[in-house]
C-alpha cells in the first residue's frame, strides 16, 4: 500500500510539475510603494511563450523615462525517471520617475503570444513624500546635480542634466599671438569633455583664408587628461597643422561646427540596488574663432629675397672633376634649416650660354619638431657643355628672413670655374680608308681648250639670296629686341611660364595620386592652382585670396561658372586635406577637373 502512495505522490508532482513548466503567463512585477522623486521599475514577464512588445498603459503621477529593456532566460530541470521540463520567460522593463504624490494603479497589460491575447493585473502604487529619515537617496541625487560634472564621478553625469558649454567644447589653439608674413605658426584643435563621447563628426571645417597649411598626421584618442580654467577635461587632439601667413593684417581662423554624442548615465531604483545604465545624447558644438597679427615683413627687401622665412643654410656641391662636351654634370644645390623650407623657390644659377640646361629635379625631407617644420630640400641641376673651353658657373645668393634677428640674412654659394675638353661627338663618324696610287692615268682630250668665265653679280639667283640675308638679318633683330623686352618683363615671363610650371607640378600630383598619398597629393595640387594663378594673373602668391581672385578672373575675362569652378576646387583641397583619406576615383575626379579648369583659363584672354 505503501508503494502504490509513493508512485501515485511521484505521478502526481510530474503532472503538477510539467503543467507549471508548460503554463503561459504574463505577469506584473513593480513595487507597491515609492517615494516622489524617486526612479524605479516596472516589469511585465512573459513566461513559456514567444510574443512581441506588450501594450502597457500609461501611469498617472509618474513619467516614462525609458524603455522597454528586454532580458530573456531559459532554465532546465530533470524531474527523475528520465524526465525533464524546459522553462523560458522575458522580461520587459520600463523606468518610471514618481512626480506627484497619490494613490495610483498600474493598469493591465497586454501582449499577443502563441496566438493568444494575455493580460496582467492591476496593482495599486502609492507614491509618497519622503520621510526625513528616507530622504538620503534623493538628497544624494540632488548633491551630485547641484555639484560641477567630473570626469571621475558618473553620478555627475546623469542623464537628466544639460550638457553646458562648460562641459564639452572644442579650443582652435595658435603657438603665437603674433608672428610676421610666412613665418610658421603651430595651430592646434582640440576637443575638452567631462563626458565619455560614442560618437563625433565634423560638420564644417574652420577655414584657414591668407594661410598655406602643412598637415601633421597624427593618432588621435580621448586618453589625455588636462587642466583648463582650473578644471580636469579628458582631451582628444582633432587636428594638428603648421601655418604659414601670406599677408600682413589680422587674420581669422574662422570656427567650425561639430555634431557629437555624449555618454550620461540613468539610475534606476530597483528597490535593493541602483542601476547606472548609460544613454547617449546627441549635442552640437562649435568652436571658437582664433586671430593673429601678421606683422608686414621689413622694406625694402633685399634683392634675391624671394619669400624664405626662419633660419636656414646652404651649400652647393659640382659632381664628378672632369668636364666634357656632349656629356652631362651635376651641381647639386641643397637649403637646410626651419621654416617655411617647401614654398622656398628654386635658386636660378648663373649658367655659361654655351651650357645647354635641362628642369632642375627638388626633393624635401622634411619633418615637424616642436611648433616648426625642420628639413632639407635638395635641388639637382643637370648641364650638358656644348664647347671647349674655359667656364665659370656663377655664385649665387641666397636671402631669407630670420624672425628671431628681425632682419633679413644673406648667404652666398662659391663660383665654379671648370674647364671642358672635347669629349664624344654627337654623330658616329667613320674612317674613311683613302688608296694610294703611285702613278694615275693621263687624261686624254682635246688640244685647243677653252674657258667662258661669267661675272656672278649678272645672276638672278646671287641677288636672291642676298635679299635672303638682308631679310633673316631684320628678323633676327626683332626676335633678339623681343627677346629683351620679355627678359625685362617679369610678369610676362610668368606668365609665358604659367602653364608649364602648373603642368609640372600637376604631373607631381598624378605620382602621388598614383600611389593613393591623398595628403600630398592634394598638396601639390593646391600647390599648382595658387601658382598659375599667381603666375596668370599677375599677383604675388601672398596677396592672393579667394575674393580677389574672382574679381580679378572676371576682370581677365573668365566667365561666372569658370570663376566658381576654380574657387570650388582650391574648397575642395583644403577640405579634402582635413577629411578621412580620399578613394582613388575621388583623386581622379578633382585632377581632371584641375587640369580641364587650367586649360580653360589658358584660352582666355585679358580685356582691353
Amino acid at each position: 500500500m505503501r508503494e502504490n502512495s509513493r508512485i501515485i505522490f511521484s505521478l502526481f508532482a510530474v503532472i503538477v510539475a510539467s503543467f507549471c513548466a508548460f503554463a503561459q503567463q504574463f505577469t506584473l512585477m513593480a513595487p507597491q510603494r515609492v517615494f516622489k522623486g524617486e526612479k524605479f521599475a516596472v516589469t511585465y514577464r512573459l513566461t513559456n511563450a514567444q510574443g512581441g512588445e506588450p501594450r502597457v498603459p500609461q501611469i498617472n503621477g509618474c513619467q516614462l523615462l525609458f524603455g522597454p529593456s528586454v532580458t530573456t532566460r531559459q532554465s532546465y530541470q530533470v524531474l527523475g525517471n528520465g524526465q525533464t521540463s524546459s522553462q523560458s520567460s522575458t522580461d520587459f522593463t520600463y523606468t518610471y520617475r514618481a512626480d506627484h504624490t497619490g494613490e495610483f494603479t498600474i493598469g493591465a497589460a497586454s501582449i499577443q503570444a502563441n496566438g493568444k491575447t494575455l493580460k496582467t493585473k492591476p496593482q495599486t502604487l502609492t507614491i509618497a513624500d519622503s520621510p526625513a529619515g528616507s530622504r538620503q537617496q534623493p538628497d544624494r541625487q540632488q548633491q551630485s546635480s547641484n555639484r560641477p560634472v567630473s570626469i571621475d564621478d558618473i553620478e555627475t553625469q546623469s542623464a537628466d542634466r544639460a550638457v553646458s558649454s562648460n562641459d564639452v567644447f572644442v579650443r582652435i589653439i595658435l603657438s603665437k599671438p603674433t608672428a610676421y608674413e610666412q613665418e610658421a605658426i603651430e595651430c592646434t584643435i582640440k576637443l575638452y569633455t567631462k563626458f565619455g563621447i560614442s560618437q563625433f563628426f565634423p560638420t564644417k571645417q574652420p577655414s584657414f583664408d591668407g594661410f598655406l597649411i602643412e598637415e601633421v598626421n597624427f593618432q588621435s584618442s580621448l586618453n589625455q587628461e588636462e587642466t583648463y580654467n582650473g578644471q580636469r577635461y579628458l582631451v582628444a587632439l582633432l587636428k594638428k597643422c603648421i601655418i604659414y601667413p601670406q599677408k600682413s593684417g589680422k587674420l581669422t581662423i574662422n570656427s567650425g561646427n561639430y555634431d557629437l554624442n555624449v555618454i550620461q548615465y540613468s539610475n534606476t531604483n530597483l528597490g535593493f540596488l541602483s542601476l547606472s545604465t548609460p544613454r547617449e545624447k546627441k549635442i552640437q558644438v562649435t568652436s571658437n574663432t582664433a586671430s593673429i597679427d601678421i606683422k608686414p615683413l621689413p622694406t625694402p627687401k633685399p634683392e634675391g629675397f624671394t619669400g624664405a622665412v626662419g633660419k636656414f643654410d646652404i651649400s652647393s656641391r659640382l659632381v664628378g672633376n672632369t668636364f666634357r662636351t656632349n656629356e652631362p654634370a651635376t651641381l647639386i644645390y641643397t637649403i637646410t634649416g626651419t621654416g617655411n623650407i617647401k614654398y622656398v623657390k628654386e635658386p636660378v644659377i648663373d649658367f655659361p650660354s654655351e651650357f645647354e640646361l635641362y628642369d632642375p629635379k627638388t626633393d624635401y625631407d622634411t619633418q615637424v619638431i616642436g611648433n616648426n617644420v625642420t628639413g632639407t630640400m635638395t635641388t639637382e641641376y643637370t648641364f650638358v657643355p656644348q664647347s671647349v673651353g674655359k667656364f665659370t658657373i656663377g655664385s649665387d645668393k641666397f636671402v631669407y628672413f630670420d624672425p628671431s634677428k628681425n632682419d633679413y640674412v644673406t648667404l652666398t654659394t662659391p663660383s665654379y670655374p671648370i674647364a671642358v675638353s672635347q669629349g664624344t661627338e654627337t654623330v658616329d663618324k667613320q674612317d674613311v680608308e683613302v688608296k694610294n696610287k703611285d702613278i694615275l692615268h693621263i687624261m686624254t682630250g682635246g688640244k685647243s681648250p677653252s674657258q667662258t668665265h661669267t661675272t656672278i653679280i649678272t645672276q638672278w639667283w646671287y641677288w636672291l639670296i642676298y635679299l635672303i640675308l638682308i631679310g633673316a638679318l631684320f628678323a633676327a633683330a626683332r626676335i633678339y629686341g623681343r627677346n629683351l623686352a620679355r627678359a625685362a618683363d617679369v610678369r610676362g615671363m610668368k606668365l609665358a611660364k604659367a602653364n608649364k610650371v602648373a603642368r609640372q607640378r600637376l604631373k607631381t600630383a598624378e605620382t602621388f595620386m598614383q600611389s593613393d598619398n591623398s595628403d600630398r597629393f592634394y598638396e601639390e595640387l593646391l600647390k599648382a592652382t595658387w601658382g598659375y594663378l599667381s603666375d596668370k594673373l599677375g599677383i604675388p602668391l601672398s596677396q592672393l585670396s579667394r575674393e580677389n581672385i574672382s574679381a580679378e578672373l572676371t576682370a581677365y575675362g573668365a566667365d561666372e561658372q569658370l570663376c566658381a569652378t576654380v574657387i570650388s576646387i582650391l574648397d575642395q583641397c583644403e577640405m579634402a586635406r582635413y577629411a578621412p583619406a580620399s578613394s582613388n576615383s575621388e583623386l581622379k575626379k578633382i585632377y581632371d577637373e584641375a587640369s580641364e579648369t587650367i586649360n580653360r583659363l589658358e584660352t582666355i584672354k585679358r580685356r582691353k
